[in-house]
């Protein structure tokens, strides 16, 4: 590639001869796609989130991108095309954009064969490079539509004599905007009272129609309407459901005939009625609806016509009134039969007595004037009207000056008929309480008045009373409780809730709806009141659930009431006891005291009650430990030695209480720290009676023997520091002792023959405070051994042993090459340069093991000849090399 900082270049035509240079030196690919339109097809799923990769053009392309200038990448609109991607300028790369692709919005009417494609025109650049890219981006369906329906109450009718297996269709079916197999794929019903069922047709294009089959008999007269829930399903998985109210009216048909409700009716007028006197009121009543249920009243043949045209009846209503005034002067008795006609019926019969009373003078008349609502003699009120409300007035007429009328009331009922103020032969027909529909739906009153001649006058009235919607529902029980398993079975019945309500009619249908606060776990049928539970449920994850359900009537305005559910999840054994720890590890001082806290063992179960009780316990067998289950506690029996044994490992089991139980099992290490409980033991001399023969002519500097201890403990309790503290013969600082080695060297010529001693103090560096063993070491100067028993009794002669005259370390400080330090961090100090020094030396030894061969076979030689006192393996070595030289001895 052309090198822009080397070229010498400056006129105009090197640069173009340079632009040529670069053009012909370009990746061969690029100039075969110049200006030629590729096509990529990349395949998504709708509703993906921002930044979620879709695929590189470049790599897609196989562009070289070593070239320069390199490549960028851009949209041809980018409005509409970022609204959706995004594009990398740099690698044409693609990602979703912060809008999520809805495929149903996208492509409307888009064909499950077609799919739905977001085209998009890409260009690559610079100019040279140009070229077109097409890329069509397919938007996969994804089920996230509900499946819904075009009415949220879907009606049908079905005639009341249908056959059982008649199909009626469901013309509302449920639309999904999904393709395929996430579209609706099957409808059911939620309650099918037991004479439907629901069955599914599938048409030439595909489209599902439901069918409502009957299974049963149908009676209007028994149960008018059914009222449930259509649900569609779709086939995502999971599947997702619509619903809609599904009410399916029964149609009446003339299977019933009308019937009286009184046969025979008994009925007296006085002679001087005026025309237009109500006699009677007819009703008969058919059971079915609309036409089927019309009703006519006519006279039977047998009346005469006069008896016709006296007596007026009314064919809609079945009011009978007087057509004309009466003879007064004459007592008659007539009777009046009546048919009640239906269509395609038998008409039903009754008859009516009427007794004309003769009337000497002319009676008194009673008029009567409705407050009320009234039509054909029925009045009208409502049960929410207060007390004391006006029905009718009552005016009588026709009353001599010396004439007392009394009037008064018959029937039942809280009403009261009483003088209007003090108006003469005014009465005023009131309530005297609240009317309650629920108690009485009807009244039959008669407003009788009598005067002093024995005249009787009575009117009758009937006072209806309008349902109103003042009840609420009730239900039977305001706190619902409800215990269940938990890891119950998905949709699990829980409950049948019921509530009543007095109203009449739609007034007193009852609806159940969830309150606000139930979770949307729990699904409650909003016409049989049935709650069920459409999860599993966990105790360890929510013990209680209170939430409160409604029941709701359809009158106006509704009325409801409320009950609280209390659902508890009852425990079952399905969680092991679970340790806080992997593993635990306690760190323990010897001689711990017996039965002392090592530890508190941490172990948990989610379940409660038994179930949640665990027990502890050692499951390796060890007679050294036990553990205090209540805390939790690891305590040893006995106290521990170190030297003995520096570390336990138990099993421990925790099992719970259940049936079965469930256990886990954890391991716990214990560590015994080491305390300096072990004085230094001196391994060499052997005793305080041993003895080494040393030369008289042993020059200074020589070394003569050593103190060999060891320590069972461990760290600085067992650093072994090596001292003289009392001698006998000699001059003083004529021995001096390394405070590490225990090596002891001759410092001054020795000028007497004889038996020196030395008593040597070996310390350890333990804290609080150090321990320490003595040992006498004995040298026989001499040339040679001539008689031990001799020997032997110098050594047990008892002698004063002499101080040195100054401490064995300033002499140590000042006349030998030996160094030991007082202070009580010397020891520390002098670990930590051995320590410092001895990682020096690996380091040195590692690099001349690669780089000089016959340097580390010379560090090896010096290695050996210089093998350390004080290393275990080697001790017993030592001993036998001292006993050897005192035997020689």
């Amino acid at each position: 590639m052309f090198n822009y900082r080397h070229s010498s270049f400056s006129n105009g035509r090197v640069i173009w001869g340079f632009y040529i240079v670069l053009l012909y030196s370009s990746p061969p690919s690029c100039l075969a796609n110049f200006n030629q339109a590729k096509e990529l097809i990349y395949k998504i799923k709708e509703g993906l989130p921002k930044g979620t990769y879709i695929g590189a053009i470049g790599p897609d392309l196989n562009l070289d991108f070593t070239v320069d200038p390199p490549f960028s990448f851009s949209f041809a609109q980018k409005k509409v095309s970022e609204q959706y991607v995004i594009l990398n300028n740099t690698t044409g790369e693609l990602y979703t954009s912060a809008t999520e692709i809805d495929r149903e919005a996208l492509c409307p009417d888009n064909y499950e064969q077609w799919g739905c494609v977001l085209p998009l025109d890409v260009f690559v650049l610079p100019q040279q490079y140009f070229q077109l890219v097409k890329v069509k981006i397919v938007i996969q369906d994804v089920n996230d539509n509900r499946p819904k329906f075009p009415v949220d109450e879907i009606s049908i009718t079905i005639p009341e004599n249908a056959l059982v297996n008649a199909r009626y269709a469901v013309e509302q079916s449920a639309v999904d905007p999904d393709l395929g197999s996430h579209g609706v794929q099957t409808y059911w019903l939620v309650n099918d009272f037991g004479v439907f069922t629901l069955d599914v047709e599938e048409n030439e294009g595909g489209e599902l129609t439901p069918f409502v089959i009957v299974t049963d008999a149908l009676d209007r007269e028994t149960q008018a309407e059914y009222i449930t829930d259509i649900i569609a399903e779709d086939g995502g998985t999971p599947p997702l459901l619509g619903a809609a109210t599904l009410k399916i009216v029964i149609a009446d048909v003339n299977d019933n005939c009308p019937q009286f409700t009184e046969s025979q009716i008994n009925v007296t007028l006085h002679g001087n009625a005026s025309k237009g006197t109500h006699l009677a009121r007819l009703h008969a009543f058919d059971p079915d609806l609309g036409a089927n249920a019309q009703i006519s009243y006519a006279y039977s043949e047998r009346v005469p016509k006069d008896t016709r045209s006296l007596f007026h009846l009314d064919r809609i209503t079945g009011v009978i009134k007087l057509a004309r005034k009466t003879d007064t002067g004459t007592a008659t008795f007539y009777k009046l039969t009546v048919l009640a006609n239906g269509p395609g019926c038998i008409p039903a019969v009754a008859t009516i007595h009427v007794n004309i009373i003769k009337v000497v003078t002319g009676p008194p008349a009673v008029i009567t004037r409705y407050i009320a609502p009234e039509k054909d003699g029925v009045v009208t009120i409502k049960e929410s009207e207060p007390a004391f409300s006006p029905i009718a007035f009552f005016t009588i007429k026709n009353i001599a000056m010396n004439q007392r009328v009394e009037c008064f009331l018959e029937g039942t009922g809280p009403f009261r008929l009483t003088p209007y103020q003090l108006l003469r032969n005014e009465y005023l027909l009131e309530t005297t309480e609240n009317l309650d529909y629920e108690k009485t739906q009807e009244y039959e009153l008669i407003v009788v008045a009598r005067t002093t001649q024995d005249i009787v006058i009575e009117t009758f009235l009937k006072v209806q009373v309008l349902d109103e919607n003042d009840n609420a529902p009730v239900f039977e029980k305001s706190l619902v409780k409800i215990s269940i398993d938990e890891n119950n079975s998905p949709n699990t019945f829980l409950a049948q809730l019921q509530a009543t309500d007095q109203d009449s009619e739609g007034r007193g249908e009852v609806i159940y709806l969830l309150g606000g606060d139930a979770p949307e776990i729990f699904i409650l049928d909003r016409v049989t009141g049935v709650l069920i539970v459409a999860a599993s449920l966990d105790r360890e994850e929510k013990e209680t659930y209170r939430f409160i359900v409604r029941a709701v009537d359809q009158g106006t305005p509704r009325r409801e009431s409320i009950a609280t559910v209390v659902l508890t999840v009852q425990d079952r054994n399905d969680n092991s006891p679970r340790f806080l720890n992997k593993d635990f590890t306690f760190f323990v001082p010897e001689n711990f005291p017996g039965y002392g806290e090592i530890g508190v063992i941490s172990v948990t179960d989610a379940d409660a009650g038994e179930n949640g009780w665990v027990a502890l316990s050692i499951i390796n067998g060890s007679d050294t430990f036990m553990i205090d289950t209540g805390r939790g506690t690891l305590r040893a029996k006995t106290s521990l030695d170190r030297e003995q044994q520096g570390t336990y490992q138990l099993w421990i089991e925790a099992a719970d209480g259940g049936e079965p139980a469930l256990f886990c099992i954890t391991m716990i290490t214990v560590l015994l720290l080491d305390v300096n409980d072990n004085p230094p033991t001196v391994l060499f001399p052997q005793s305080n009676q041993s003895y080494m023969l040393v030369l008289p002519n042993t020059l200074p500097g020589t070394s003569i023997t050593e103190v060999y201890a060891v320590d069972r403990d461990t760290g600085m309790n067992a650093v072994i520091a090596y001292s003289i503290i009392k001698r006998k013969g000699g001059e003083p600082g004529s021995f001096a002792i390394d405070p590490e080695t225990g090596n002891i060297t001759l410092k001054r010529e020795l000028s007497n023959r004889g038996l020196y001693s030395l008593l040597v103090k070996v310390s350890d560096h333990g804290q609080p405070e150090p321990l320490y063993s003595t040992v006498m070491v004995n040298f026989f100067v001499n040339e040679t051994v001539s008689n031990e028993s001799y020997i032997q009794s110098l050594l047990t002669k008892e002698a004063d042993i002499e101080v040195e005259d100054r401490p064995w370390y300033i002499s140590q400080m000042r006349e030998g090459p030996e160094r030991y330090e007082s202070l009580s961090c010397q020891p520390i100090l002098i670990v930590l340069s051995v320590t410092s020094l001895g990682l020096f030396f690996l380091v040195i030894m590692l690099t001349s093991f690669i780089c000089l061969r016959r340097f580390r076979i010379h560090r090896k030689k010096q290695s050996e000849a210089e093998t350390p006192l004080k290393m275990k393996n080697d001790s017993a070595q030592g001993v036998n090399r001292k006993l050897r030289q005192i035997s020689n001895i």
